[in-house]
């Protein structure tokens, strides 16, 4: 019972045998078994069978009046060998369900050993002809059949007639193949017993969750049996201490689930039973009086002699074994395993002979023993194992909290008051894109062999990493590597074939010196600052056990920065022109670049990092290293590194990503040029940092001219709305009046809020500060412009064509289909053609007035005729209802 459960007796009929009784149950418990209604019915007029049944409420009481009460043994089949049968406290007993009284069986349940012990309650154990202890059910999964039990114990605490009913019944249909589809199991038989016998209260089916096998999914009985144990309660509060100087990844796992693990520790159940594995080197005479613990293979086999010298034994197995020989050959000269060990017989000190106790040691102590162990410790290499010891770095899965993590720590502490590891990491498991869990037997199991050949180690494992934090669980999803391989390794390949190409035809081998960096275009300087930025947030990455935030900073640097922007924005240096000094800073730049993607990238993409160092090396000689995984990581330079440079790039590729984003959504094509673009000045810094990047920012997104608003009041409408997502969390009740008041802001007032970055709400009860992250800040579009706001920068672009810009927009048209058809008839980069164009009324005057330029781009020789070849002749549509004949041939 609970002890500070408030308990009633009440006065009632079973159910089923229509007898009066008087049963005890939880007050909380009362109205789930018994109607209010049915306390006014009449004890005389119940009849047996009559649904409605009569109760009265004879008296109440807390738990602790109830313990000591001895009652009755539901099934008097055998006399329990001590005190049993008395109602004892549980801290478990709760009255969410049932009846708030618990019926425990301490032979098979932790916690109801645990309370039985504190009570003195002797378990219900029986003696089997071997005279030693075993609980009601067998091995098999049957109750004990009487010809199994010892001949005294059967007459002194066994009554046959009652127990030869149920001896030798399966406790489980589905131990025994002949009872699997029985319609009757012994829990039936046994409620039906308990009902005949008005003992029953109730009887009713009830789910839970009950373990089973994970290979034959039978379900699991858990069966008690005699161990050998550790003693590890008595380091608990060392092993809590020293788990506080692990550098747990996640943290989460370190300080709650193995923390709580430590705080709940209990005595290290060391023995198991099994055939063959390294036995406990424990021998004890038969009447178990003297007890003796071999440390050490040489201890072994001086007790062997001295057994064999007492005439307590005649064989000597370790007659070849040489105490002073480490060698591999000499310890296989006998098998230390069981069963060959259980030979050895050795004698006591009173002279008896002693037998080796029969249990293992259990599996998960040889692996806590590894760093020991693999070092022959404390036998040799004694030097070596204190250089190694503890280990820098470990990682498993999640569940091995109460396996290796535990017995690595546990060993440790007892023998060092040490830990066995300063850092470690906690893998999650890898799951179906589903969540499930991944089972041969559930068809959901993924083929790491299959995969590997599909898409390759690279690209796999870059996805496993990237994808989620190693401690996390993973959701695997094929697809998901098919887009790394493309978005990632794909763009890395071509932003290396492009550098490949380029550097081939100018004869680029870096055998040249180094351009100092500040002697460089500020293109060049800021891309080799982020890069320098990008070792630091890797190395700190890695050295922190954080391959997931590496990974990510190394894509999102490959994508955004090196291939979106340097190599794009840079085109034009590698292929136009001689060889000049400005193409060399480029090369060496991006060159640069390569290299230390590919060894920043070498712990996660091993294979392809390390070919593309080698075909960069292979040419340029730099290093002479012959693999990257020879080279020593890549140490940040802080001279080139400015965060100013950095800051305004990133405004450059944010505001040039927002026009974008509004050519787009306005369906205005990127090669068509444009007037004007807005931006409201934000303060002074803004204004510095944007006009330093003005000019990239008009070509990238192909806009004449950028303005900037000081006073934006008669231009920009803004619109503010609440954030309810910020709002709710923080303010709860308040968050409905916040909103309203949000919403009444004017102009100046969201202004201000944007300027100071927060605003003070007036509301009724009191004051309340908002921050920007509380609300969502929007621009209005004016006619003729397209805006949009981000981050709280707004851009408005001007959408008006005229007839110079509509003719410019016509020519790049025209210089994009000559550069594809440059491409689908194979010719070089390098190479020059004539460019025949038909004359045609509607755009001759416009490519006329852009011919040096459409000759520049597409190195060509332009030239107007009536008619061209028309074997050569292509037609190509420019734009809607604009298409151009021309031809095109190698010069």
């Amino acid at each position: 019972v609970g002890d500070k459960i408030d308990y009633v007796k009440v006065k009632t009929f079973n159910i089923y045998t229509g007898e009066p009784i008087t049963v005890i149950l939880a007050k909380e418990r009362l109205s789930s078994y018994f109607s209010e209604k049915n306390a006014a019915l009449s004890f005389e007029d119940y009849k047996a069978g009559d649904k409605k049944v009569p109760f009265k409420v004879l008296g109440s009481c807390k738990g602790f009046e109830l313990t000591g009460i001895s009652y009755k043994q539901l099934f008097p089949w055998v006399k329990p060998m001590g005190k049993a049968f008395e109602v004892i406290p549980g801290d478990f007993v709760t009255t969410e369900d049932g009846t708030g009284i618990v019926h425990i069986a301490p032979t098979f349940g932790a916690d109801d050993d645990r309370v039985a012990k504190v009570m003195g309650i002797a378990p219900l154990v029986l003696i089997d002809k071997l005279g030693e202890r075993r609980p009601m059910v067998d091995l098999k999964g049957r109750f004990f059949r009487i010809e199994d039990l010892g001949d005294d114990f059967i007459s002194n605490q066994v009554d046959t007639k009652k127990y030869g009913e149920f001896a030798g019944r399966f406790v489980k249909n589905a131990y025994s193949e002949e009872l699997v589809n029985a319609e009757s199991t012994l829990d039936i038989d046994l409620a039906v017993n308990l009902k005949k016998e008005n003992k029953a209260f109730r009887i009713e089916k009830h789910v839970h969750n009950y373990p089973h096998c994970w290979r034959t999914d039978k379900p699991i009985l858990y069966y008690p049996l005699d161990s050998w144990f550790v003693k590890t309660t008595a380091l608990k509060d060392r092993m809590i201490e020293l788990n506080k100087t692990i550098n747990w990844k996640p943290k989460s796992t370190g300080e709650g689930r193995f923390g709580n693990w430590l705080e709940n520790l209990v005595d290290w159940n060391l023995s198991r039973s099994r055939f063959w594995g390294v036995p406990l080197p424990i021998w004890v005479t038969k009447d178990r009086t003297e007890l003796k613990v071999v440390g050490s293979a040489a201890e072994l086999k001086t007790e062997v002699e001295r057994a064999i010298a007492a005439g307590v034994s005649d064989n000597n197995p370790m007659a070849d074994f040489v105490p002073e020989n480490m060698s591999k050959e000499n310890y296989e000269t006998f098998d230390f395993h069981r069963p060959f060990v259980d030979e050895i017989i050795l004698v006591s000190d009173s002279g008896q002979a002693m037998f080796r106790e029969p249990g293992l040691i259990d599996v998960w102590f040889d692996s806590g023993a590894m760093p020991y162990a693999q070092f022959h410790y404390p036998f040799e290499n004694k030097e070596a194992f204190e250089k190694n010891f503890p280990a820098n770095f470990i990682a498993e899965g999640v569940d091995q909290t109460r396996g290796w993590f535990f017995t690595l720590h546990a060993i440790a502490t007892m023998l060092f008051d040490s830990v066995a590891y300063k850092n470690v990491v906690s893998n999650g498991l890898v799951l179906d894109k589903a969540g499930n869990k991944m089972s041969k037997r559930l068809g959901n199991a993924v083929d790491p062999f299959e995969t590997l050949e599909k898409f390759g180690p690279d690209a796999t494992r870059w996805y496993m990493i990237t994808n989620s934090q190693p401690w996390d669980n993973l959701r695997f999803d094929a697809s998901g590597i098919d887009e790394v391989r493309r978005k990632f390794l794909g763009t890395l390949y071509n932003t290396y074939a492009f550098f490949a190409l380029y550097a081939n035809i100018d004869g680029f081998s870096y055998s040249e010196a180094e351009v100092p960096v500040n002697e460089r275009t500020e293109l060049d300087q800021w891309i080799l600052s982020e890069l320098n930025s990008l070792i630091k947030v890797v190395d700190q990455a890695f050295a922190n056990y954080e391959p997931t935030k590496a990974g990510r900073a190394i894509q999102y640097f490959v994508n955004e920065h090196l291939s979106n922007w340097y190599v794009r924005l840079s085109r034009r240096r590698f292929w136009k022109g001689s060889y000049s000094k400005d193409k060399m800073e480029a090369y060496q730049t991006l060159y640069r670049c390569l290299e230390v993607i590919a060894q920043l990238s070498s712990p996660i993409a091993p294979f392809f990092s390390d070919k593309l160092f080698r075909d960069l090396n292979s040419v340029s000689n730099r290093s002479e290293a012959i693999s990257v995984h020879l080279t020593d990581f890549p140490k940040a330079d802080e001279s080139l590194i400015n965060k100013d440079l950095e800051e305004r790039m990133e405004l450059a590729q944010k505001i040039s990503s927002m026009v974008l984003s509004l050519r787009k959504k306005s369906n205005m094509r990127v090669r068509q040029p444009l007037q004007r673009v807005m931006i409201p000045v934000l303060d002074n810094r803004f204004r510095e940092l944007v006009s330093a990047v003005e000019d990239l920012i008009l070509s990238e997104v192909n806009v004449k001219k950028l303005e900037y608003i000081t006073d934006e009041s008669g231009i920009l409408v803004k619109k503010i709305k609440p954030n309810f997502k910020s709002l709710g969390p923080k303010y709860g009740k308040l968050m409905k009046q916040i909103a309203g008041a949000v919403t009444q802001l004017n102009q100046d007032a969201i202004r201000k809020f944007e300027n100071e970055k927060q605003f003070l709400v007036q509301l009724d009860s009191e004051e309340i500060v908002l921050s920007l992250e509380d609300v969502e800040i929007g621009t209005e579009d004016i006619p003729g412009w397209s805006v949009a706001t981000q981050d709280h920068l707004t851009v408005a672009l001007d959408l008006t064509l005229t007839p110079e810009l509509k003719a410019e927009g016509l020519t790049r048209e025209l210089v994009n289909r000559i550069q594809n058809l440059r491409k689908d008839i194979g010719l070089e980069v390098t190479d020059r053609i004539r460019l025949n164009i038909e004359k045609n009324v509607s755009t001759d005057e416009v490519f006329n007035g852009f011919s040096k330029y459409i000759c520049s781009e597409t190195l060509a020789t332009l030239h107007f005729v009536e008619k061209t070849d028309a074997e050569k002749l292509v037609e190509i549509e420019l734009l809607e209802g604009t298409s151009v004949r021309l031809s095109i041939e190698k010069e």
